[in-house]
């Protein structure tokens, strides 16, 4: 017996997918060579309105707020870096 398109989509499995809120600019961002995980975070938070036009560029952070920033999006021997080397990580992550 058919159930119906909607009970078959519903009984199938779902996966979480991250969804992108404006393509446009995650396309432009990754066309100009900025990772993935990145443009998809800049794209949403403008999507959402959360982006911090007042932040600080990165080498006027102090090394303890950029080790902040390296624990948050995951970059590992953050500790053994310098300054220097934490701006480059986060800018290429």
């Amino acid at each position: 017996m058919f159930k119906g398109y909607k009970q078959i989509f519903n009984d199938m499995p779902r996966e979480k997918t991250p969804q992108i809120k404006k393509p446009k600019t995650y396309d432009a961002l990754v066309d100009k060579g900025m990772s993935k995980e990145k443009a998809a975070r800049i794209s949403n938070a403008q999507a959402a309105g959360t982006i911090d036009h007042n932040s600080k560029k990165l080498e006027e952070r102090s090394k303890s707020d950029l080790l902040a920033e390296a624990k948050e999006i995951g970059i590992k021997n953050r500790h053994s870096m310098n300054k220097g080397q934490l701006i480059k990580e986060i800018r290429g992550h």
